[in-house]
């Protein structure tokens, strides 16, 4: 089943199904598994850990497979000055993807990849999906948006955070946009570099040196997302910050195009939701904007790859693997000229 020449590391976990991984250097590929066993090569590891960001009790012995300590991975997580710690968010497949991207564009030269840690708890993927759904009126009730109390996710987050930081790792980031609507809580008192998304994006705009569509206008960017992504704000401030004109969909936009589109998606209804997200990207685009954020996984999704529309979109997912590479690729410069 595995590369003979690769060492594997075995954690056995009670959580029903999981993700099985298997990283080389110039791919990354998965496959759920109903067994409680995860794969891990010895240079990362993700790990599921419980809403305070434990790990579950593991059985000592499973099958054939004895679990393996974390004593020597921890030893070795600490002596790598490129480690990631990754916080997983609403979305498994989102976070598979971003790690995806990771693994392959820092291994492009040939070299190994950036080691990781993956930090995944199924508690926090409820919650957050929970609270994006409190901002859809028909996948929500009154009650549930009124009433939902944010402070255990934040706490929740703030855990997952701390315990990469003890794991070793040497830069945090978060391939999920409705956590960093508490980015600033999260963040505080961490002793390692922490990426913000909305920062990778809009820094990579600027030093695109775009030109505005329009003599004598500003730069101006779109940004489509859920509700409770573009009332958090933080994409608003972080392009506005360096100098861009953010353009949002209209209350008519959303409530008859990016809304509906999300409850069509809902439905597995995925042409009408397909139709609905085009509508809404170029109504953005009659606006004279360079480009439009496409902040949302399930819409980026909708579209084909080869799609017009989706050419003129940038996914900030991709800005955030960029910065992560350029980070430890810093870091690497910085240990060779010292």
């Amino acid at each position: 089943m595995f590369d003979g020449s690769m060492a594997m590391s075995f954690h056995s976990l009670r959580y029903p199904s999981h993700i099985l991984g298997n990283v080389r250097k110039h791919r990354i590929l998965y496959r759920t598994k109903k067994i409680p066993i995860l794969a891990v090569p010895p240079s990362s590891t993700l790990l599921q850990t419980d809403e305070s960001g434990n790990l579950p009790d593991s059985k000592k012995n499973s099958g054939s497979v004895a679990a393996s300590t974390s004593s020597d991975s921890a030893s070795l997580f600490i002596s790598q000055t490129t480690t990631v710690g990754i916080i997983g968010g609403a979305s498994v497949d989102s976070t598979i993807n971003f790690l995806n991207k990771l693994v392959q564009w820092s291994s492009k030269d040939g070299e190994d990849s950036l080691p990781f840690v993956l930090c995944s708890d199924p508690v926090l993927n409820k919650q957050l999906l929970s609270h994006e759904r409190s901002y859809i009126p028909l996948l929500s009730s009154k009650r549930e948006s009124s009433s939902l109390d944010h402070t255990p996710i934040v706490g929740n987050l703030q855990n997952k955070r701390a315990f990469l930081e003890c794991s070793g790792a040497q830069c945090i980031v978060m391939p999920c946009h409705i956590s960093h609507s508490w980015y600033n809580e999260i963040s505080t008192g961490c002793s390692v570099p922490f990426l913000h998304i909305g920062e990778c994006v809009a820094r990579e705009l600027k030093n695109a040196k775009l030109k505005p569509l329009e003599a004598g206008s500003p730069l101006r960017i779109g940004v489509l997302a859920t509700n409770a992504t573009l009332t958090a704000g933080f994409y608003q401030e972080k392009l506005q910050r360096e100098g861009f004109e953010v353009v949002l969909p209209d209350k008519a936009t959303m409530e008859h195009t990016v809304i509906p589109a999300i409850e069509a998606l809902n439905r597995k209804d995925m042409e009408g939701a397909r139709n609905l997200l085009r509508i809404a990207l170029q109504v953005l685009l009659v606006r004279a904007v360079n480009t439009v954020i496409l902040a949302s996984d399930d819409m980026r999704d909708l579209l084909p790859r080869d799609d017009p529309l989706l050419k003129k979109c940038i996914d900030p997912m991709d800005a955030l693997v960029r910065s992560t590479i350029h980070w430890a690729q810093s870091v690497e410069k910085g240990l060779v000229e010292n």
